[in-house]
């Protein structure tokens, strides 16, 4: 039997089309199986789908899942930012929160113009990843790791990270860690390249999750919890970042710029 799902490409941490990170929302009525999931993910081909069902339990409005074109993941920052704007859009309301199975309770609010995103603070520590330093193309000062897959690493400033250009496939084989690629910025406080080739993704265009791990590790180095962040992709993108106790705030605009059905 046919089946019609309604379907949402938005544009997440962008005011207007062609920027940020693409996401498709997916509402659904109960859970398709997980390989359906991951199939529809891969007919998308952005990034990350996000499927949300009513939360039956009471703990927060709606369940949320993420699918890349190839797997699901535990968590993903610029497609749950852009469920909110999907939901809060559609229903009015001036808050939203999401259930997910491996990473808590998140929410999205309104913020003025744009939305607020509450993901859980990645801490990460020192360390070493010769492996992936040699594959980065310029060496960078530090190493900051967590044992969640998030690879923070320190350059000396925007250009140096601008210029970068790592040996893709060579970190395709380190497995579907994040290498995070970070600078004080020009224009803005912070300034990041994300690249996740062993998840199918070699450089994201904006990374709602590396902006989990980059808030706590930059508030420590500013001594603020509040600053600035640019994506320096080709796409581009625009944060603000705050650092609330466990939570990290990620703040920024979305655009819908399809709206339709998927036909299953």
């Amino acid at each position: 039997m046919t089946q019609t799902i309604p379907y949402w490409h938005v544009d997440a941490f962008s005011a207007k089309p062609f920027g940020g990170n693409q996401a498709a929302v997916m509402v659904l009525d109960e859970w398709l199986p997980d390989d359906v999931l991951v199939q529809i993910g891969a007919e998308n081909l952005f990034a990350e789908t996000a499927f949300v069902v009513r939360d039956e339990t009471g703990e927060a409005d709606w369940e949320l899942r993420w699918c890349t074109p190839t797997y699901e993941i535990a968590l993903c920052g610029h497609a749950t930012l852009a469920s909110g704007h999907v939901l809060l859009g559609r229903d009015g309301a001036d808050s939203v929160t999401f259930r997910t199975r491996k990473s808590g309770i998140l929410e999205v609010r309104r913020d003025g113009d744009g939305y607020a995103l509450a993901l859980p603070a990645i801490a990460t520590e020192p360390s070493e990843h010769p492996e992936a330093v040699a594959l980065m193309g310029t060496a960078p000062q530090s190493v900051n790791r967590s044992d969640l897959g998030y690879n923070i690493m320190l350059y000396r400033d925007e250009a140096e990270v601008r210029a970068l250009t790592p040996d893709i496939r060579g970190l395709e084989k380190l497995g579907a860690d994040q290498f995070i690629a970070t600078a004080p910025g020009n224009a803005t406080d912070i300034v990041s390249r994300v690249f996740v080739p062993g998840g199918g993704v070699d450089e994201d265009s904006v990374t709602g999750s590396a902006h989990a791990a980059l808030t706590p590790y930059w508030a420590a180095k500013l001594g603020r919890e509040s600053f600035t962040a640019y994506q320096a992709s080709q796409r581009g993108g625009d944060l603000t970042l705050r650092l609330e106790g466990e939570r990290a705030w990620l703040g920024g605009p979305c655009v819908t710029v399809v709206e339709g059905k998927f036909i299953l």
